[in-house]
């Protein structure tokens, strides 16, 4: 099957990346492999040298570009190869708001999933100040969103993702919090609440909160002001106090929220922006659609991951090592074609062209962790594999950075480059000494170079290797996979580690005893992994932090702060509940009954 071990890996293939031009169809993966090779050497100074390097990165699923790149390289599809967009700040006004629709719209339509903040919406019942209607919030027009997306279907069959995003001193914070919990309401969102340090502090002292918003939007009135930094202004204003609530009972309601429904997610929005590395020029407050990458308004992602299973030589035996030299290699590879992807797309709005050339943010990560943890024989809750998770992400770290750092040389810095103050930033502050000369002599290509993506429809491309940074799901399972009529067709899976050990062990030998999936790992386990990692990440790490129904709401609620106590950029965790089953449809895994997180399904990730 050209390179495919399972018939969903050609299905995929065939339906979201197979590239087809009237009755001409690409006759098998080397030729998509080749065109998107091509496409990226192109725009590169040597393109004869560069064309065969992109290629054998391809090959073997060593490297996988993020979904778009993959559907839209050396085509005629009038597409983005970007995968999401944060899309610009939504003014509050019915222009703004519906020129704002129009941008999303225009955008989804050529493939990018899109990110909005909507703290920028005055609160429900607060008058407006020249027509003197009263305002409907911020949920209600995000439901204008949901039916504009629900009406659009993206390339191929990927249906349009979003993420929406409030600050947690909204006034409409508690609407939004419980906004999915009518079936049916904003199915096209993920939902992310802005959680500040303050909140975070004022939960810990079970402090009274006050939820505010710019005076300057709200009509005459009396009331407490307090000089706040505000989503879509550069400098801090004045904001009026409409109520406060007491920190801790917000904060259960969102927790509550998470545990019961699964959503709303949580951003640590000021670690968020304590570690941007372009900190001095802009302000983030809102992510694309899975949450990898934090990005200022018409930012965008422009992703791919080393498959790490693809590296390890000897598997299941005592001599098993990852060959981290190739690993370097193709990281190398990897980063140029990033870069190039930047030349080689089209942009939906001019806004965003002009923020991803003059920022040149790009987004390696890895996939195939949890096999590649397996093949070595290690255990994924085990302190050697978090060791070995991090020597890997520091490996591409210094590697991205160098690489960048040579093509800065080569092809000059990116615009919005300033020494002085890109190196005093906390991330580039942790580079080794050689590195950090080397970025002042010389400048850096591209401001941001690492994340890691869920990848989960590449990931089977490539022979359903586990996603990410992801344990593996389950050993085998089905799953329901979108078609291009509308309807759905399910399919076998089994993970590919586990498929090799049992090639080499027939029969009903057990498993051995670091064999773990999802299910076999504490919630806790899931969370140091993602810690291990961040510290060597300047964007951000999307992992589902998988939840035992019976974990008690106590232990779940302490979950996030630990996550906050560790550094990380956000939160999202999955637990399976009757409450929820009413409202998202369950896809359940076949051996252990999972119910695996929809905010990364086929047809809302970054993919």
């Amino acid at each position: 099957m050209e390179g495919f071990e399972t018939a969903i890996s050609r299905h995929i293939w065939d339906l979201k990346y197979r590239h087809r031009e009237q009755d001409r169809l690409e006759p098998d993966l080397a030729a998509t492999h080749l065109r998107v090779a091509r496409a990226l050497a192109a725009v590169d100074s040597r393109p004869e040298e560069w064309e065969p390097r992109f290629f054998h990165a391809l090959e073997n699923f060593r490297f996988l570009p993020g979904g778009r790149i993959l559907f839209g390289a050396g085509t005629t599809h009038r597409v983005t190869l970007f995968n999401c967009f944060v899309m610009g700040v939504v003014e509050d006004s019915l222009d703004g708001i519906f020129e704002g629709l129009r941008e999303g719209a225009l955008t989804l339509q050529q493939g990018g999933g899109v990110g909005y903040d909507f703290s920028t919406l005055r609160p429900r019942g607060t008058p407006a100040l020249h027509t003197g209607t009263i305002a409907s919030g911020p949920v209600s027009f995000m439901r204008i969103w949901d039916a504009m997306c629900a009406t659009m279907l993206s390339t191929g069959v990927r249906r349009g993702a979003m993420m929406a995003t409030l600050r947690c001193d909204h006034p409409d914070i508690e609407e939004f919090v419980t906004a999915k919990h009518t079936p049916g309401e904003l199915l096209h969102f993920n939902l992310s609440v802005q959680v500040t340090d303050a909140f975070m502090e004022a939960v810990r002292n079970d402090a009274e909160w006050p939820l505010l918003f710019p005076d300057a939007h709200l009509g005459p009135g009396e009331g407490e002001r307090i000089v706040r930094a505000w989503s879509g202004s550069p400098e801090p204003l004045p904001c009026r106090v409409l109520r406060r609530v007491n920190a801790r009972a917000l904060w259960d309601r969102i927790m509550r929220s998470a545990y019961d429904f699964a959503e709303p997610g949580v951003l640590f929005i000021d670690q968020v922006n304590r570690e941007n590395n372009l900190a001095w020029r802009e302000r983030i407050s809102a992510t694309n659609p899975c949450g990898e990458i934090p990005l200022p308004p018409y930012g965008a992602c422009d992703l791919g991951s080393v498959n790490l299973a693809a590296f390890v030589t000897e598997p299941f035996t005592p001599e098993a090592r990852l060959d981290i030299e190739a690993v370097i290699d193709t990281a190398r590879i990897g980063v140029r074609m990033l870069d190039n992807v930047i030349e080689a797309s089209q942009f939906p709005l001019p806004r965003q062209a002009e923020m991803a050339h003059g920022t040149r943010r790009v987004g390696l990560g890895v996939t195939g962790l949890a096999d590649a943890l397996l093949m070595l024989g290690l255990h994924y809750g085990s302190p050697k594999a978090r060791e070995f998770a991090a020597g890997v992400m520091r490996a591409l770290r210094d590697t991205a950075y160098d690489t960048s750092a040579d093509l800065a040389g080569e092809k000059g810095p990116f615009p919005f480059f300033k020494p002085e103050r890109y190196l005093e930033r906390p991330f580039i502050q942790r580079l080794p000494e050689p590195l950090r000369r080397r970025i002042a002599a010389h400048g850096i290509r591209n401001s941001h170079l690492l994340a890691i993506a869920p990848t989960g429809t590449i990931s089977l491309l490539a022979n359903n290797i586990s996603s990410g940074i992801e344990p593996v799901f389950a050993w085998s399972h089905t799953r329901r996979v979108l078609e291009a009529d509308g309807s759905y067709t399910e399919y076998p899976l089994t993970d590919r580690a586990w498929r090799l050990w049992r090639d080499r062990h027939p029969g009903d030998a057990p498993l051995p005893g670091h064999f773990i999936s999802a299910r076999g790992l504490s919630p806790d386990d899931h969370l140091e992994m993602m810690a291990a990692v961040q510290p060597f990440v300047d964007n951000a790490v999307s992992k589902t932090v998988n939840v035992p129904e019976s974990l008690s709401f106590e232990a779940f609620r302490s979950l996030y702060r630990r996550a906050h106590a560790l550094g990380l950029k956000g939160c999202t965790t999955f637990r399976p509940s009757a409450v929820r089953g009413a409202v998202l449809r369950e896809e359940r895994g076949a051996e252990e009954g999972l119910v695996e997180p929809h905010c990364c399904s086929l047809e809302r990730e970054a993919d």
